[in-house]
């Protein structure tokens, strides 16, 4: 990265896409962090920024990569590669860390213990901040790796009446679409992902609750 496009992420603060840390405080942390950006759309952590987007620097950045390396490999599982970059700039270094969305997603913080290690809470970035995904998020991130089993769509009466629902009041939880066609959340958590999958519906995490949503432009999906 170039010290003017530096300047510019620095510039617009901190977004989905973009995180300012005044230094390194814990490899767990950083994790959250890079867990949350590959888990989504992918990303910028810049160490030796202010919350308020103030360069402050970071004083040995050759410390602060290999613990940012030792979060990506040793704190996340499965762990990440990551692209670092030093940018000098207002006679200060600032730690660049870029990660790309993960094709390998979902990715867990590892949580360590003196005698044990385990996956411990998937992130993702909402807005400015890092948070914990929802059973749904993490059960989409399975079903879009690459690896996934092939998708399989099946537009039933269950779909139909889905469908007739969003026309009409615009979006639905996985509570109410279970409660819509009797069936249970898992099932119908089931649903609704196979149809995000398939393009048809988005999900929707801005909100205290998930919710689905169609697409503009859902094709010849719909009957």
């Amino acid at each position: 990265m170039k010290r003017h496009e530096l300047r510019q992420v620095i510039s617009e603060g901190e977004n989905s896409r973009v995180e300012f840390k005044r230094r390194f405080t814990s490899p767990e942390k950083i994790a959250k962090e890079l867990c949350a950006f590959a888990n989504t759309h992918g990303g910028y952590l810049l160490l030796g920024v202010d919350d308020d987007g103030k360069i402050v620097g970071v004083e040995s950045e050759k410390e602060q990569v290999e613990q940012i390396l030792l979060a990506a490999q040793f704190y996340i599982e499965p762990p990440l590669t990551v692209e670092i970059e030093i940018v000098e700039i207002e006679w200060k270094d600032v730690v660049v860390v870029h990660i790309p969305p993960s094709p390998h997603r979902p990715h867990w913080v590892v949580e360590q213990t003196r005698n044990s290690r385990r996956r411990g809470t998937v992130y993702v970035r909402s807005r400015s901040e890092s948070v914990q995904a929802s059973r749904e998020m993490v059960r989409l991130m399975r079903e879009q790796r690459p690896d996934s089993p092939p998708l399989r769509l099946y537009i039933g009466e269950r779909e139909r009446r889905l469908f007739e629902y969003l026309e009409k009041n615009g979006s639905i939880t996985v509570a109410e679409f279970a409660r819509l066609v009797n069936i249970s959340r898992r099932r119908a958590l089931q649903v609704l992902i196979r149809l995000v999958r398939a393009q048809v519906l988005v999900l929707h995490s801005d909100a205290p609750t998930n919710y689905f949503t169609l697409v503009e432009d859902p094709g010849n999906v719909m009957p």
